[in-house]
């Protein structure tokens, strides 16, 4: 196979003179990930000079396809959804032309030996020093498969004073806390712990990255993050969207475990963290360990009473009809896979004891969200019960998606005699500010990981005791089947049993 030889156009930036070079090898390289989110990011990494002045993509994936379709198909993908348009026709170019495609099975060990070949005619044409990242865009069902016959192989490097290997892992990690630890045994057969990337993309945006600096770097907030002063906290990760094609998918996983038994983890966990002694990467894992340990296990009563599940019907999403969960495609009529889920817990430790979390998530829902919502007691309101008025709670709210931002919700006097207290908003956008679009979250990550930085991925303590919180409540629900499915509207906010979960303790959800 001839390959042409590397082309480094212009002068190398000052971040690509850092980076080690490397190839990145995406398995499932056909699939939907890869065309709208992977190729499009590392693009962008390319456009914007941060990739290694030598390093090539190669795409792993079952189809017959040529290097050209392939280059062919990713440039159609990357002019739909880069974030950067049009697309600079000059940079891709050159970004092709070290983007190529290796067709084999996930089991075949012929295509595994025909891929390092591969690989090492590439390190010699590129100068990659045998430095590879594996992405594996796949059913997680493959993921030990693969691993070991990368292994097996000799794909993986042992000694990372040499050359690194490393092993980029999609959500979710296991279906179970049991089935979790099993893949961690089977995966440390072949590689370190050091060289898995368990990639949760939620900790690549720019919004939840800023968390840390948010709280630590603000003396005015930190003083206040604690139980003396907050009343509850609100998480949210709200989609419009139905599960679409992907109904074979979510009949094995559920919204639990696509996205609460990660995402909205991640996310208690980085509000509720302590201080870390460092900005390293385990020092900051350490901090949110320690959270999650220290969540309130949840009996079968309190299951019963403190989450929520939903499966969404027929509706309308922006004045268009959808359809319900169950009549979408390759999914049971009568399902009891939940497409909602909302839950109270309790962080008992020094700084959180007696604040309530509460948790949601759904598809098909109003509109498409996520959002942290701090809410702050009240202050007495002595001052104002001769003006007949009542100032009402602050709350900071953290705009993850869409529009990320920052907003603060304080009582303000109207001008005027006599006039009412009513609620402002002090609302900061980083669009606006900064005058860019935040970099989307997998070029952070894909990046980190070239690097070699863990940061931003979740360490296997953090994924053992999240499966630990939610295992209960997913053998309790399966236990005891939904007697209501459907039980909400598509376009709507969720179950009504979900709004009950707050009313019950005097308070209520933010409107979507």
């Amino acid at each position: 196979m001839s390959l042409p030889s590397h082309v480094v156009f212009g002068e190398p930036t000052i971040e690509q003179k850092n980076i080690s070079p490397c190839i990145l090898v995406i398995f499932g390289a056909t699939g939907d990930l890869t065309a709208r989110k992977l190729i499009p990011a590392i693009y962008q990494l390319s456009l914007g000079g941060m990739l290694p002045a030598n390093f090539a993509c190669v795409g792993f994936a079952r189809r017959e396809k040529t290097h050209e379709e392939f280059r062919k198909e990713m440039k159609e993908a990357v002019t739909k959804f880069a974030r950067t348009k049009p697309i600079d026709e000059h940079v891709f170019s050159h970004f092709a032309q070290n983007l190529y495609y290796h067709k084999s099975e996930f089991d075949d060990q012929d295509g595994y030996k025909r891929l390092n070949d591969f690989l090492l005619e590439l390190d010699n044409k590129l100068g990659t020093q045998g430095n590879r990242v594996f992405y594996l865009s796949t059913q997680s069902s493959y993921f030990a498969m693969i691993v070991e016959n990368l292994n097996k192989n000799k794909l993986i490097s042992k000694n990372p004073q040499n050359n690194f290997s490393r092993v980029i892992i999609e959500k979710p990690f296991g279906i179970s806390h049991p089935s979790s630890l099993e893949l961690q045994d089977n995966l440390l057969k072949h590689i370190d712990e050091s060289q898995i990337y368990r990639i949760d993309h939620y900790l690549g945006k720019e919004t939840v990255q800023n968390l840390l600096v948010f709280r630590f770097g603000n003396a005015l907030f930190e003083s206040l993050w604690n139980s003396r002063y907050i009343d509850h906290i609100e998480i949210t990760v709200a989609e419009d969207l139905g599960v679409g094609a992907r109904g074979n998918l979510w009949e094995e996983s559920g919204l639990v475990r696509d996205i609460m038994q990660n995402h909205v983890m991640q996310l208690l966990s980085l509000v509720c963290m302590e201080p870390p002694a460092s900005l390293e990467a385990d020092a900051i894992r350490d901090e949110k360990v320690k959270v999650l340990t220290a969540i309130r296990p949840l009996t079968d009563d309190d299951i019963a009473t403190h989450c929520v599940r939903g499966q969404y019907k027929e509706g309308y999403i922006s004045g268009e009809k959808v359809l319900g969960y169950r009549q979408e495609n390759n999914v049971n009529p009568q399902s009891q896979v939940e497409t909602f889920a909302s839950v109270r817990l309790f962080v008992d430790n020094w700084r959180w004891q007696g604040v309530p979390f509460y948790l949601r998530s759904g598809k098909r829902l109003t509109k498409r969200t996520t959002e942290i919502a701090i809410t702050f007691k009240e202050p007495p309101h002595v001052l104002f019960q001769k003006m007949h008025q009542k100032t009402e709670s602050n709350t900071l709210v953290i705009r993850i998606q869409p529009d990320e931002g920052i907003a603060l919700k304080i009582n303000c006097k109207v001008p005027g005699p006599s006039s009412p207290v009513v609620p402002v908003k002090m609302d900061f956008k980083y669009s606006s500010f900064f005058g860019l679009t935040p970099p989307e979250a997998y070029e952070r990550l894909i990046l980190d990981a070239i690097l070699g930085d863990s940061t931003l991925f979740a360490r296997q303590d953090e994924v053992f005791e999240s499966w630990k919180f939610f295992d209960p409540i997913l053998n309790y629900w399966k236990k005891h089947p939904a007697k209501d499915f459907p039980n909400y509207e598509a376009g709507t906010s969720g179950p009504k049993a979900s709004d009950e979960l707050l009313k019950k303790d005097g308070r209520q959800w933010r409107a979507l």
